[in-house]
C-alpha cells in the first residue's frame, strides 16, 4: 500500500494486522499476535506504531441498522446552488449535523454530493428530506434512491 507520500511504509506482517484488526477489531492482542505469528510484545509494538502513523483511525462496533430501527437505506444525490468555497463550506458543516446522514461524498460529475442516509421508513425519510436535507445551505435539487436491498458491504479495505 502506498502511503500519499509514495513511501511503501507497510510490510507484510503489518498488512496481516490490519487485514485481521479489520475483521475483528476486539481480538486480544494474543490472538491477534497468533494469527500473525509474531510474539505478543512485537504485535502491540505494531499495532501503537500503525495507530500513531494514522493506519488505524479508530475502533468501532458496527451496529445492525434493522435492529436499530433504521431498515431504510436512501442515496440522496444533491446539486448545490453555486461552487464558491463558502457555500461548499457551509453545506458540508451542516449536514455533519445530521444525524442520520452517514456519508457525504464531494462529487465529480451531476451530483455536486451524495449522501448515504438511513431512516426508519418511507415517511421517517420524507420528514428528513422536508426538514433537513431540503434546509441545506446552496441546496438546487436532490434525487433519492432507495436501495432494496443490501446485496455485499464492507469496511474493509484490500490491504
Amino acid at each position: 500500500m502506498q502511503n500519499i507520500t509514495g513511501d511503501d511504509d507497510l510490510d507484510d506482517t503489518d498488512r496481516r494486522i490490519l487485514a485481521a484488526l479489520q475483521r475483528a477489531g476486539r481480538m486480544s492482542n494474543a490472538d491477534l499476535s497468533d494469527k500473525v505469528h509474531l510474539s505478543a510484545s512485537a504485535c502491540h509494538r505494531r499495532v501503537q506504531r500503525l495507530e500513531k502513523e494514522g493506519y488505524i483511525r479508530d475502533y468501532v462496533a458496527l451496529l445492525n441498522p434493522r435492529r436499530i430501527g433504521y431498515p431504510t437505506m436512501v442515496f440522496v444525490e444533491i446539486k448545490l446552488s453555486g461552487q464558491a468555497d463558502e457555500l461548499l463550506e457551509a453545506f458540508e458543516r451542516e449536514v455533519a449535523l445530521i444525524p442520520e446522514v452517514l456519508e457525504c461524498h464531494l462529487m465529480a460529475g451531476s451530483a455536486d454530493y451524495i449522501l448515504k442516509v438511513v431512516a426508519r421508513d418511507t415517511d421517517d425519510f420524507a420528514r428528513v428530506h422536508r426538514q433537513k436535507l431540503a434546509r441545506l445551505p446552496g441546496v438546487l435539487g436532490m434525487q433519492s434512491s432507495f436501495a432494496l436491498r443490501t446485496v455485499f458491504k464492507t469496511t474493509a479495505l484490500p490491504v
